[in-house]
């Protein structure tokens, strides 16, 4: 299906990045792995040639230009090369509609200018060890102390959580409002009392450092308050669908990777005398499996529309993500079935994708929060 997405200048950029990952990524990336982290270079890198903070203003160094289409494209390309060590998308997706939205003038001079440029490397801290998809069991707490908060608490399953230079850090400000009593807080590299821990053994994502970070009584100033106090959960609530959205959009692009990478296989590999792919049950299998990433395809690139006309709506971004992951999912292991035993072998590309996308259904909202989401917008009871 030819996709409409897209205007000449969204290719011309997407032949720019391919060239960036055939440059700067794919020589480096099985390195990263064995290391368990991506090096800074590559963040700088990025940035010099406009990859990182495409929606910044250009007065700080940005893009200038509100199209998630260059934010889908960045994604799109890693995912088929299997560059997931970059945690780019967690920077221009997540982290920077906070600081867009929520960050004053002298944050904004502060920040944005190195996070457009790769200097600072950003990640943003909800989950922590006893509290996944339900937000309002966050224990992290700061208490104000003059012109400054004293935070404590702890966070695990931090995306960039090692390289990260800023942290959005959520916390509880006020315990006895409930969901209006959480703020978010810029915690920033250096600041005592913030450490990290181990860079945590995944059993994908192999290049991308996931950290769990600790607080103890780490003084962050007033000055690092992002948006307004109390009013953390509205924000999150607010900002989740872009982060949904973006998940979606991985897991797309890695559908058409698996399907394409399968297509091949078949093609090559025989068996009783002729390619596998001439089975009516191989083709029934593949058949089914394009019909759905086509489905996937349209619902995601429709969302993306709406998402740039300002309209996704909670429960939109929750159906792209549970239903676009959950069929990643499944494609992935029917694909891995064809590939028979090769398809266990770690050198085999649909294994690496196996285990990269495992990930897809829990982090963003697990798929039961998803539809628990997509429930209530139903008003059933």
């Amino acid at each position: 299906m030819e996709r409409t997405l897209f205007e000449p200048e969204h290719d011309l950029f997407r032949e720019s990045f391919r060239k960036f990952l055939d440059q700067h990524v794919a020589p480096h990336h099985a390195k990263w792995e064995e290391q368990g982290i991506v090096d800074r270079d590559v963040w700088l890198e990025a940035g010099k040639q406009g990859f990182l903070g495409m929606a910044v203003p250009e007065e700080f160094g940005g893009g200038g230009v509100q199209d998630f289409r260059y934010n889908a494209i960045i994604t799109e390309e890693c995912v088929k090369g299997q560059y997931s060590g970059l945690g780019f998308a967690l920077h221009n997706d997540v982290v920077a509609p906070y600081l867009l939205e929520l960050a004053d003038e002298e944050q904004k001079r502060r920040w944005l200018p190195g996070f457009c440029s790769g200097e600072l490397i950003t990640a943003i801290a909800m989950t922590e060890p006893g509290t996944g998809s339900d937000l309002q069991g966050i224990k992290a707490r700061a208490v104000r102390d003059g012109d400054e908060w004293i935070l404590n608490g702890a966070k695990t399953f931090i995306t960039n959580g090692i390289n990260a230079d800023i942290v959005i850090v959520v916390a509880q400000t006020d315990p006895e409002k409930g969901a209006m009593g959480f703020s978010l807080l810029v915690v920033e590299r250096g600041m005592p009392g913030f450490e990290r821990g181990r860079n945590l053994d995944k059993i994908g994502l192999k290049a991308q450092d996931t950290a769990e970070l600790s607080f103890t009584d780490v003084r962050v100033p007033a000055a690092n308050l992002l948006g307004t106090e109390g009013m953390g959960f509205i924000h999150l609530m607010h900002n989740l669908p872009q982060e949904r959205l973006s998940i979606a959009v991985m897991a797309a692009a890695a559908m058409e990777a698996c399907l394409d990478m399968t297509c091949q296989y078949v093609r090559d590999r025989k068996a009783f005398g002729k390619p596998i792919g001439a089975l009516q049950n191989t083709r029934f299998v593949l058949a089914e499996l394009a019909t759905k990433t086509t489905a996937v395809r349209i619902m995601v690139d429709r969302f993306i529309e709406e998402l740039n006309a300002g309209k996704l709506s909670v429960e939109d971004a929750a159906m792209a993500k549970w239903w676009s992951t959950e069929e990643q999912l499944d494609l992935i292991n029917r694909c891995l079935q064809l590939h028979g035993g090769y398809g266990y072998m770690k050198e085999y590309p649909i294994a690496k994708a196996y285990m990269d996308a495992r990930i897809q259904t829990i982090y963003g909202g697990t798929t039961e929060i998803m539809k628990e989401i997509i429930g209530r917008g139903l008003k059933l009871a």
